[in-house]
């Protein structure tokens, strides 16, 4: 795996494992799970578009990107950060009328301002699943920094995504220890869904998806992996709607529609 690739392991590289291990599997999963829980699936990841504009800055920050006022690539960079919070903003505050589909006609079951199959979700637990959600974007933007970071020193993107993974997994059970103790059940995992959901989020939404990103960011930078983000948006929008029933209100159809144009413009520019 990786041979002739893996520097020996430091202390500073095993601290920098360890931190990705603790912003992604850790924070970020478990909080953008829990979020999308308190409000709905089709929410939290138009939400999470704002991941473009955090990583850019956070790049900004630590100069890992340049920006020139007077440079057309700058300009659209800046214009494009600005048009993602200005997105997510008028996400979370204007909803407008449901956008009916083909698909949708005649049901309503879960929509996208926080209605599901067992009725109102609650204010409070909107308010906090989307606060959670926020603070899962910034932990996988962190993420994101760091590991262009460490596969500076440690450029083995393998490697990496197996000791990430493994990390992830011992610090995770050790909170899932701690937090669902008195809740047998939650360990509890059969022939279902359940099962399914674990075993996509291990190797899909883990596995695949830190080899894949370390490599284009290895090439390209952090800045130019989110930049796909707005298509992750897209792709749930359109199968939540047509899968769980979803229904997409005027506000975030327009948000889909700009939040596509943006990521056109990302990729040219890079």
């Amino acid at each position: 795996m990786c041979r002739g690739q893996r520097p020996k392991m430091t202390i500073t590289i095993f601290l920098k494992i360890m931190g990705l291990a603790f912003l992604e599997p850790v924070i970020d999963q478990n909080l953008y799970f829990m979020g999308a829980k308190l409000t709905s699936a089709g929410f939290a990841t138009a939400l999470v578009n704002i991941l473009p504009a955090v990583t850019f800055v956070l790049a900004l920050l630590l100069r890992m990107e340049k920006v020139r006022l007077r440079s057309l690539h700058s300009q659209a960079k800046i214009a494009g950060t600005v048009l993602t919070v200005a997105g997510a903003v008028l996400m979370v505050l204007y909803h407008g009328p449901i956008v009916q589909f083909p698909w949708t006609k005649g049901q309503h079951h879960a929509t996208a301002s926080g209605q599901g199959a067992g009725g109102a979700a609650d204010a409070r637990d909107w308010l906090n699943g989307t606060i959670m959600v926020i603070i899962a974007c910034v932990a996988w933007a962190c993420f994101f920094i760091l590991q262009s970071n460490t596969l500076r020193s440690y450029p083995a993107e393998l490697s990496l995504t197996v000791l990430i993974c493994g990390m992830g997994s011992l610090m995770s059970g050790a909170i899932a220890l701690v937090a669902e103790r008195a809740n047998t059940q939650a360990w509890v995992i059969g022939f279902d869904m359940r099962l399914f959901t674990a075993v996509y989020a291990g190797i899909v939404c883990s596995g695949v998806a830190y080899y894949v990103q370390g490599i284009v960011s290895r090439q390209r930078g952090p800045v130019f992996v989110t930049a796909f983000n707005p298509l992750c948006m897209i792709i749930t929008a359109v199968m939540g709607s047509i899968i769980l029933k979803e229904e997409i209100n005027l506000g975030r159809y327009i948000i889909l529609c700009c939040h596509h144009i943006k990521m056109d413009v990302d990729v040219l520019i890079h």
